[in-house]
């Protein structure tokens, strides 16, 4: 038998790396559930301490730090006895850059189940999720209160680093009133009129999305200047502003939803106006490296969960142009690999 040449080696480990990846998705999402990252510090604990503290059995918390150490969340420096790293600080619910709700929303029953029905999407081109639950994902999580504020929480936990970025890497002075549309708690748009004292803004989402909008734009100062309506973007979307700021929403939706939101948009539009697009822009081929948030695995789970998709230039492209849009040009959005500014004005 001959022997293993050293790329075949490193081939077989890097595949055996990706196919234990659903188990390190459970590990840190269940290690999220538990608050595991609110009762460990930089002072080595006691895996039975922390074991009480979260109601685990000893020995299974035992195994699930030494999991989590194995993937660089903690660290063991003395058998038994756990410290907090950087990167399992992110888990803290009470960490400004928190993700503590996107990894519990990543081992959700709901994310879950139809991640495991990707065959039939890939078959059929439709969401797995209403296979299997017989309704649409975001009515499902409407229905159930505690999973829409889990939800909501998860999609602030991701707008955070673009609300960071994105006051500083456009223009904003040109223009009087931002409404962002689908814009969920106001944590986007919060940013931005506190770094851009002349705009006015509204956020505009459903009543489930919005539920907590007037709480952070109330705690940023903003009430005066900012307002909260509730509606349907498939209807109709609130007329009176300039700039018209979508972020991380038409990928959720197959093309014909997602022309009907942006032809809402074009509807309301001033001459004078555009349309921010904010939202993954794949390359036309696969580059050589990823994003750490992959945007082809984000592409099939918006395909299992709503029937959604991440696009190319050439697809916004032919979404704006039904919508009677034209691209005026595509910016990527530092430091956010893989997010681009995606900027349209009427035709």
């Amino acid at each position: 038998m001959t022997q293993k040449s050293a790329a075949t080696e490193d081939a077989q480990r890097t595949l055996l790396r990706l196919l234990s990846g659903a188990m390190a998705s459970q590990v840190v999402g269940v290690a999220a559930k538990l608050e595991v990252a609110d009762r460990l510090g930089s002072d080595p604990v006691a895996a039975g301490d922390i074991a009480d503290r979260c109601g685990l059995a000893p020995q299974g918390m035992l195994r699930l730090l030494r999991a989590l150490a194995s993937l660089g969340l903690c660290a063991e420096p003395a058998p038994g006895r756990f410290t907090l790293t950087p990167v399992g600080a992110l888990l803290r619910k009470g960490n400004p850059d928190s993700l503590h709700d996107l990894a519990r929303l990543g081992i959700d029953p709901m994310t879950l189940r139809s991640v495991g029905e990707l065959e039939f999407s890939l078959q059929t081109g439709r969401p797995a999720f209403d296979e299997l639950h017989g309704k649409p994902v975001f009515t499902h999580i409407g229905e159930h209160p505690e999973l829409s504020e889990m939800f909501n929480a998860a999609m602030s936990n991701g707008t955070r680093a673009t609300a960071a970025a994105l006051p500083e890497h456009y223009d904003f002075t040109r223009f009087t009133k931002v409404a962002d549309i689908g814009g969920g708690d106001g944590t986007l748009l919060s940013a931005i009129l506190g770094r851009h004292p002349q705009l006015t803004g509204v956020v505009f989402d459903n009543a489930d999305g919005a539920a907590q909008a007037e709480g952070t734009i109330r705690a940023a100062g903003l009430s005066a200047r900012c307002e909260v309506v509730t509606g349907d973007f498939f209807e109709a979307v609130p007329g009176g502003a300039d700039l018209y700021l979508i972020k991380s929403v038409l990928h959720d939706w197959e093309d014909d939803r997602a022309v009907t939101i942006l032809g809402n948009c074009r509807a309301v539009l001033p001459s004078n106006g555009r349309v921010l697009i904010v939202e993954p822009l794949l390359p036309d081929t696969v580059a050589a490296e990823t994003p750490a948030q992959n945007p082809y695995l984000g592409d099939l789970t918006m395909l299992v969960l709503a029937g959604g998709q991440e696009r190319t230039r050439a697809d916004f492209d032919r979404l704006c142009e039904r919508s009677g849009l034209t691209i005026t040009g595509t910016t990527p959005l530092p430091p956010h690999p893989g997010l681009s500014l995606i900027e349209a004005v009427p035709a």
